[in-house]
């Protein structure tokens, strides 16, 4: 008997350990959906439904999907699984939701590629707002607020690790000549720069002074005024409308004392961003006129039409309102125009993206110059965005997803990007819509507006994945930003190193060991082709447009050593800086039509990854750029590559369409036998004024005559 009781109790620890089994591989959604009943989202939402297994795609249908309207009835959302497999996507309808209340239904007959079910069917309710929700007062902001952080801390609690052409606004002063202007990506959209000039002076920032310098006559410059700022102000942008100048920077001049926790009503300021508005009428004594503080980092920022859109992200300090959930943790602003002490945004002016886990606040701030005792508009968003695309109508903010839903580790994890789209008239600016892309992008050149379309290139996935190759893609999305058209898998295995859209035209840079360019027709926005492809050596960090036949590569040399890597991977090495010009006037068949290579491994210039700092002007004929140049030593081996300082300063050359580039000039400002790069003689910008050429490090100008770029003149600043 005694036996038999044995037999029965192991046959029932047996079943328990079957069922167990059976449960805990039950198939499960581990994000993409909220458990919230009055969950708010935009009319054109994209559910991504994460699953913990790989999904059956047959299992995968309208008939196991579905979204109910109020009513009962069926919407007509396409449904589709992701590369993954484990992502299941559900497309708004065509025009987007109507504003109502929806159910969107998971039938249990989804199964994983083991056959495993889900428990039960899932229902996730939802209502349809046509403009962003508003925080309206501090318990229901504070309340988000927590309810995000707590998505956070539970992750960390569970050990789960995140991955981290060319015009400005620059106005005429005095008898100004002709002169250069900072190379941006929209004509008639200018962006701050350390260096800006009026075609007589120029004004420059070092370090924590501002520095205006009479720059002409070029033979006889001289230093007419220079502002130092406490050190507790860093400025390093700067904008030059009419009289009107315009700093810009990061500030830790208004941090509150530290005080108890319990104690505290108001979360402290740690740092923010200050724009000091001067009038320069009068070179030797500038007036400051205004000066506007808004608590978060300088992101970016775009001055157009005499209006400064200027955008700063905050991260507050949320241990604090985890402690005390009473504290006010608003943003803060100054604006000397009407108010010198900081005050908190009013809540009417704070949104939130609904979809959005970022838990920091964007602050997106106009200045009217021509307005200079009117108040700026402010709004915040709860909500971030890290690059910035802007039009004459519309503001894009692009922010990485590193925060992926699942509550459980996934190596297979790559983030993706949101797009928030704002229309711009004036003073104000509305949110209007956004969108969740596949992929990252690599900088600001990765979007484009184009005749009320949008266009973003993306890269998804890891490039030395084998398993799990990375891809590049390029988006098109309608003035709702809903996707109308699409290319996927270009250059697997590879990553995006530049894009450029010129008009219907769309140029795109990947590269692994070698550099294809990719020359895409988008003139149909809904059926994006690639008209050719050129495989070269090297790669481009930065397209520019020469003319409509001719596009300037700028970027690197490489060298590729096959099978010396990981699992007889081929080992890629940086060698000098390459100039390439592109023939694309057969948009089939590109062609690399001229090369100059730079000195060896480790040269390298600033243009790589700002565009501010190429001086281009094709009437002159002027190709210029700082540069920093590394000889390659003799090498031993093939692995062996050692590489020595030589030069630092700037490049000039002409380019022409059938001798390709020719160095004109070589221009440096530090001491001949120098054996090591000298920072504050190291030439950060060049630039044009009348005939006469300047280069501008921080502890010297030095001028020469354009074209034969005889020395005219110097100016040293090291005071």
């Amino acid at each position: 008997m005694k036996k038999k009781w044995i037999l029965v109790f192991g046959a029932l620890v047996i079943m328990m350990f079957v069922l167990t089994g059976f449960f805990v591989t039950q198939l499960k959604i581990v994000g993409g959906l909220d458990e919230k009943e009055d969950l708010i989202v935009l009319k054109n939402k994209l559910w991504k439904v994460q699953f913990s297994e790989k999904l059956e795609p047959s299992s995968v249908n309208d008939r196991s999907i579905s979204i109910l309207n109020q009513e009962g009835e069926k919407q007509k959302t396409p449904v589709s699984l992701s590369d993954d497999q484990k992502t299941i996507l559900i497309e708004p309808p065509e025009n987007g939701y109507e504003l109502n209340s929806y159910t969107l239904h998971l039938s249990n007959e989804i199964q994983s590629k083991m056959g495993r079910k889900m428990k039960a069917s899932i229902y996730q309710q939802f209502i349809v707002n046509e403009s962003l929700p508003i925080a309206e007062s501090k318990s229901k902001l504070n309340e988000y607020i927590l309810k995000r952080m707590a998505e956070v801390w539970e992750k960390n609690d569970h050990a789960v690790t995140e991955e981290a052409a060319m015009d400005s606004a620059a106005g005429e002063s005095e008898k100004s000549q002709d002169h250069s202007e900072t190379n941006v990506q929209v004509n008639g959209i200018d962006e701050a720069d350390i260096v800006k000039t009026d075609g007589k002076y120029i004004f420059q920032l070092k370090d924590n002074k501002l520095q205006i310098i009479r720059a002409t006559p070029a033979e006889k410059m001289a230093l007419e005024k220079e502002i130092i700022y406490k050190q507790s102000f860093y400025p390093f942008q700067l904008y030059l409308q009419d009289d009107q100048l315009i700093v810009m920077g990061t500030s830790y001049e208004g941090q509150a004392s530290e005080k108890k926790t319990a104690d505290m009503k108001i979360a402290p300021v740690h740092e923010t961003t200050k724009a000091i508005i001067y009038d320069v009428k009068d070179k030797k004594n500038p007036e400051e006129i205004r000066q506007i503080e808004i608590e978060g980092t300088l992101v970016t920022s775009r001055l157009m039409d005499s209006k400064v859109y200027l955008i700063a992200n905050k991260y507050p300090d949320y241990w604090l309102l985890r402690e005390n959930p009473e504290i006010d943790i608003r943003p803060r602003y100054s604006d000397s125009a009407s108010h010198t002490k900081m005050q908190a945004v009013t809540y009417d002016k704070i949104q939130y993206f609904p979809d959005s886990k970022e838990t920091n606040f964007t602050n997106i701030a106009v200045i009217d110059l021509e307005k200079p005792t009117s108040n700026i508009a402010l709004t915040t968003y709860l909500g971030s965005g890290d690059q910035l695309y802007m039009s004459k109508n519309n503001l894009y903010l692009a922010v990485t997803n590193y925060m992926p839903m699942a509550i459980e580790k996934d190596d297979s994890f790559t983030p993706d990007t949101t797009v928030y789209k704002f229309s711009v008239d004036g003073m104000k600016v509305d949110f209007h819509s956004s969108s969740e892309i596949t992929g990252t992008i690599l900088n600001q050149f990765s979007m484009d507006e184009y005749k009320g379309y949008f266009r973003i290139a993306t890269t998804k996935g890891q490039v030395w994945d084998n398993s799990r190759p990375s891809a590049n893609n390029l988006y098109i999305l309608d003035e709702n930003l809903k996707q109308v058209g699409k290319l996927e898998d270009l250059a697997r295995g590879e990553r995006i190193y530049s894009a450029r859209f010129i008009n219907d035209k769309i140029f795109i840079v990947t590269f692994k060991e070698t550099d294809p360019l990719f020359v895409i027709d988008g003139s149909n926005p809904k059926q994006p082709k690639v008209l050719g492809e050129l495989k070269i050596p090297g790669f481009s960090n930065y397209l520019h447009p020469y003319d409509e036949n001719h596009l300037i590569g700028f970027g690197h040399d490489t060298k590729v050593i096959p099978g010396k890597g990981t699992n007889g991977q081929p080992l890629i090495f940086t060698d000098g800086v390459k100039l390439s010009l592109f023939d694309i006037t057969d948009l089939s068949n590109p062609k690399e039509k001229f090369t100059e290579i730079i000195g060896g491994r480790g040269t390298y210039s600033q243009l790589s990854y700002d565009h501010k700092a190429l001086l281009f002007d094709k009437k002159k004929n002027i190709f210029s750029f700082p540069i920093t140049v590394y000889e390659n030593g003799k090498a031993k081996n093939e692995m062996d590559w050692n590489s020595t300082f030589t030069f630092q300063g700037a490049y000039v050359y002409n380019i022409d369409l059938k001798k390709g580039f020719s160095l004109k000039a070589k221009m440096t400002h530090h001491n001949q036998n120098s054996i090591y790069e000298e920072w504050e003689n190291s030439i950060q910008r060049v630039l044009y004024i009348g005939d006469a050429f300047y280069a501008l490090s921080p502890n010297k100008i030095s001028s020469y005559e354009l074209g034969s770029y005889k020395l005219k003149g110097e100016l040293n600043l090291n005071k």
